[in-house]
């Protein structure tokens, strides 16, 4: 559709017209009077169309200072009602090949990778942060609708990346502390995982699920290890690994939000699909129209006029 970004300026298409009816006559006549000098003596057919000229200049000037504009067709975009931050674990025991996946034996963190950059990938229109930690906690990728660079950038982590012990607390209370300066999105969330215990860091896990209680922040926390097999001898013991299940229950009752714990990939793959249900992606539709800027048009067509309107005595001679 054509539209008009300044219509206003189409109020001086008559200007001509008025200054031929209201002022004097100047030293030329003709059927219109502008200070630029109209050839009206040429010959006959040069003479009858040389007014026309002015006219259409004057007219393909007055249509480019309205910005002409072509509006497409309107485009519908997502945009969620939720902030979301993942917490990864990093720690040296995340090293451990006690998971089964795709027929072998592979680190805990490889399959971590996979399942949760499917989730990611599922959240359409949410903006996602990644937050890697283990002796000390980082913020590797701000909150951001750019899903795939999230996903990349926790593909590309390494196991001891962050140091070798955990600080679940210190992960924790970055992760919130970033979500409450990224803006004032009510829907705000983490999602922590981990296979161990919080052995490092300055803030204790407890001081900071009460920063995340009162910031309005709910906490899922996934725990996720396979069975260790322990030697004695001729003798193999299974056992189960040493997850603080009791903390990463805290933290997600206190905040409103759920503990799991996962000893495969079929297990943990279930774990972010009932998330996805717990936090469904809420989908506003907003849209917005393409614009094409036309007013180059006109204004190349009044330019060519004037050159025109330029070469006219040269014209006459020509004509003569």
């Amino acid at each position: 559709m054509l539209n008009f970004t300044w219509p206003w300026a189409l109020a001086l298409l008559p200007l001509p017209y008025l200054v031929f009816r209201l002022l004097p006559p100047g030293p030329r006549q003709g059927a219109i009077y502008l200070p630029i000098d109209l050839p009206m003596q040429a010959s006959a057919a040069v003479g009858t169309r040389l007014p026309w000229l002015a006219l259409l200049a004057w007219l393909s000037l007055i249509l480019a200072a309205g910005r002409p504009v072509w509006l497409g067709e309107p485009v519908t975009l997502p945009a969620s009602g939720r902030d979301i931050v993942l917490a990864v674990d990093l720690s040296g025991s995340m090293e451990e090949k006690d998971i089964s996946f795709r027929g072998r034996p592979v680190q805990r963190l490889a399959v971590v990778q996979a399942v949760a950059g499917d989730f990611i990938e599922r959240r359409i229109g949410d903006r996602i942060g990644l937050v890697l930690f283990g002796d000390n906690a980082y913020l590797q990728s701000p909150l951001s609708l750019d899903r795939s660079t999230t996903r990349t950038l926790l593909e590309e982590a390494e196991v001891g990346l962050a140091g070798q012990k955990t600080a679940i607390g210190d992960a924790l209370g970055l992760a919130v502390k970033h979500l409450l300066s990224a803006g004032s999105n009510e829907e705000r969330v983490v999602i922590l995982l981990t296979d161990g215990e919080n052995n490092a860091g300055r803030i204790s896990p407890a001081k900071a699920t009460e920063l995340a209680a009162q910031s309005r922040v709910r906490v899922h926390t996934i725990g996720f290890a396979g069975e260790q097999e322990l030697r004695l001898g001729p003798f193999v013991q299974r056992r189960p690994a040493a997850i603080d299940t009791r903390s990463l229950k805290q933290i997600a009752e206190t905040t409103g939000g759920r503990f799991f714990a996962a000893e495969n990939v079929a297990g943990l793959e279930q774990i972010y699909a009932l998330l996805d249900q717990i936090e469904p992606v809420e989908v506003d539709q907003l849209s917005f129209r393409p614009r094409q800027e036309l007013f180059f048009w006109p204004l190349s067509i009044a330019l060519l006029l004037g050159l025109l309107h330029a070469w006219a005595p040269t014209l006459r001679s020509w004509i003569r």
